[in-house]
């Protein structure tokens, strides 16, 4: 059940403009986030460098989009 001072500042808020409204939406849902973990995207840039590296050297297997697909689908079912 909404307050009365949320209700109040729903009315404000639907009242600012599309850009006002989209400029405090993104800030109110960079709110929520948690804080930035350094070491995740840290983990992230060699994971993917170390990918890069495997398919540079012939050690992985390339599949197109369509046999992703298949396997993908297949794994679903298989739940």
């Amino acid at each position: 059940m909404a307050t009365e001072p949320f209700e109040r500042l729903r009315s404000e808020i639907l009242g600012l403009s599309e850009a006002e409204r989209a400029e405090l939406a993104h800030d109110l849902v960079l709110s929520l986030d948690a804080p930035r973990d350094d070491g995740v995207e840290d983990a992230w840039d060699r994971e993917i460098t170390r990918r890069i590296s495997e398919i540079d050297h012939g050690q992985a297997e390339s599949i197109d989009r369509s046999e992703f697909r298949e396997r993908m689908r297949a794994k679903l079912d298989a739940r």
